[in-house]
């Protein structure tokens, strides 16, 4: 069972944590704090093609997300996001949402944690996530999107 932490994670305890921990293995992942009204971490995940995830922490949880392809580049977009709605255990401990990005929606792919989580759970939210980003590249060519080799910067 994961230990719960008595101290609430911020994004910079994360990467101050995670960089001086033997749980990474080297090369795995690079971290940088992106500054703006809250500050956000990129985890490039190396072992998965150098997919970027996104890790906020706000309130009571910590949130990590991929942003996955356009909204506008999936076919049949009513039966894609019926099959979603209905097939969450096809990427466990995952959720798909739809995000703005630079007024163009997203699929999105994400995970919360508690802030009292231990950094074990974190890294392990990291790699799950990473792991279904690249699961979910082949829910796009199954509902007849192009196939693409990366996520959406």
């Amino acid at each position: 069972m994961d230990a719960v932490i008595e101290t609430a994670w911020t994004v910079s305890a994360i990467r101050t944590a995670l960089e001086a921990s033997a749980l990474v293995r080297e090369g795995e992942l690079t971290l940088r704090i992106i500054e703006g009204a809250e500050p956000v971490l990129l985890a490039t995940m190396h072992d998965y093609g150098d997919l970027p995830i996104y890790l906020s922490v706000g309130g009571a949880q910590i949130v990590c997300s991929v942003l996955l392809w356009p909204v506008a580049e999936q076919d049949d977009r009513p039966a894609f996001n019926e099959f979603l709605l209905k097939a969450q255990r096809v990427v466990p401990l995952s959720n798909f949402a739809i995000t703005s990005v630079n007024g163009e929606d997203v699929y999105e792919l994400m995970g919360e944690l508690s802030c009292n989580t231990s950094l074990q759970t974190i890294l392990i939210e990291l790699r799950t996530l990473a792991e279904n980003a690249i699961d979910a590249t082949g829910l796009r060519e199954t509902f007849g999107a192009p196939a693409s080799d990366t996520a959406a910067a």
